[in-house]
């Protein structure tokens, strides 16, 4: 007989399975959502007040919207220590708003808090994300909190406008999957009026909408896009219309070479031709084209059949994982062929990388493998051809796993079959 002090057996038992259920159940995603939430709240208080802030585009945001409290809306004439203005009008209106509230960007520390509270909101969305979908067990939301020290430094340390972009986007997704296009096609044309990173989302929006609505019902949704840009921007156009779209949607950018994250393993001289872009260019859309014809399309009859009105079935598949694979593969596939990725630009899909490991068939060994070698990259400064050799590698396991998931094969074959068996009919 075991001592009264010390618990039976089976007691021990239920212990263990209730601690292990807490890691691994997804209906106690909850669960560890709040409690890192709760620990992602001391952690940034205490980044802040005992790491140093590093000066990197802050001071640079701070003059370029000084220009336009002055009185000056030609693109051509906004600029700061770093370079011209290259952001949308949108960077612009929020920015002057943290430009009044910071003291003219002088009270570093309050901007640090601000920015704290939007990682804090962030995480709110993403976890909301994270728990309507239930791709992923909960001791994974770990790996996306407290684990990464390249996240917190962009956030609390660095105060870029790329976790501004994110935080809309994270919104407008919460609103798709409430099957609130309208509103959240204004929130997504917000994060792309902060910075136009988030365009590589669109490509998987415009097929959720085609799925949806069909063409014709579509047009609306884009329109409310279309409105937000020209609203926020008419000032900057009625002064010139030209160096705006020329300059805050500046596609033909040059990077420069020592900052890249990703390309580190290609000489200079290979990194800044212009046939190199191109390719990359290409292979985005061609791999965005066939997961489009074989992944995407949940449609009878082809690419084609996203234009008419779906019908009823045609509009259940729209469910909540369809509605974010969809859109974090689109942003991802962005990712792998980027023409450069810059430290900050990790926030672009650091939240959306557990879902798409999740998504893929590969061990949870391997995901967490493949997770860490990632952060290991981002988190090497300056990069090296192995960091970048690295990187390229876990993201082509990622494409791979995603292109291969099983049940999204079984999906196609299944649309396949269908359609044959209507042809022979």
């Amino acid at each position: 007989m075991p001592p009264q002090n010390q618990p039976s057996e089976p007691a021990r038992s239920r212990y263990d399975i209730s601690i292990k259920s807490l890691l691994t159940d997804r209906k106690y995603l909850w669960f560890s959502a709040t409690v890192l939430f709760i620990t992602e709240l001391f952690m940034n208080v205490t980044v802040i007040e005992k790491v140093k802030y590093t000066e990197i585009d802050w001071k640079a945001y701070m003059q370029e919207v000084e220009g336009v409290i002055n009185g000056t809306y030609d693109y051509m004439e906004l600029k700061g220590d770093t370079g011209p203005l290259v952001y949308p009008a949108g960077f612009v209106y929020i920015f002057m708003a943290l430009y009044y509230a910071t003291e003219a960007g002088t009270n570093i520390k309050l901007a640090q808090y601000i920015f704290m509270a939007l990682y804090l909101m962030n995480l709110i969305m993403v976890f909301k994300i994270y728990m309507r979908t239930k791709k992923i067990p909960p001791y994974v939301f770990f790996f996306m909190c407290c684990a990464s020290y390249r996240v917190h430094s962009i956030y609390v340390l660095r105060l870029f406008n790329d976790p501004v972009a994110m935080y809309f986007l994270y919104v407008a997704i919460c609103l798709f999957m409430d099957r609130r296009w309208t509103i959240g096609c204004f929130f997504f044309s917000i994060a792309v009026s902060v910075k136009m990173n988030v365009l590589l989302f669109a490509p998987g929006l415009l097929i959720l909408l085609l799925t949806q609505f069909g063409f014709w019902w579509t047009i609306p949704r884009l329109a409310v896009c279309a409105l937000v840009q020209l609203g926020l921007a008419w000032p900057f156009l009625v002064a010139n219309p030209e160096a705006y779209i020329l300059r805050s949607f500046e596609l033909s950018r040059q990077f420069f070479y020592k900052w890249t994250v990703n390309w580190r393993l290609i000489p200079e001289e290979l990194f800044l031709n212009r046939y190199f872009q191109l390719s990359l260019v290409f292979l985005h859309l061609l791999v965005l084209f066939l997961f489009v014809v074989h992944r995407w399309n949940r449609r009878n009859g082809g690419i084609f059949a996203l234009l008419k009105a779906p019908s009823l079935r045609e509009k259940s598949v729209l469910n909540e994982n369809y509605i974010v694979g969809t859109l974090f593969t689109s942003n991802f596939v962005g990712m792998v062929f980027s023409r450069t990725l810059h430290y900050q630009f990790y926030v672009w899909y650091f939240h959306t990388l557990p879902y798409l490991l999740w998504t893929t068939d590969y061990s949870d060994m391997i995901r967490l493998l493949i997770l860490g070698v990632i952060e290991l990259c981002w988190n090497t400064y300056p990069s090296t051809a192995l960091s970048s050799g690295a990187l390229h590698c876990c993201h082509l396991l990622i494409l791979v796993g995603l292109w291969r998931n099983k049940e999204e094969r079984r999906r196609a074959a299944a649309r396949s079959q269908m359609t044959q068996d209507i042809k022979d009919e």
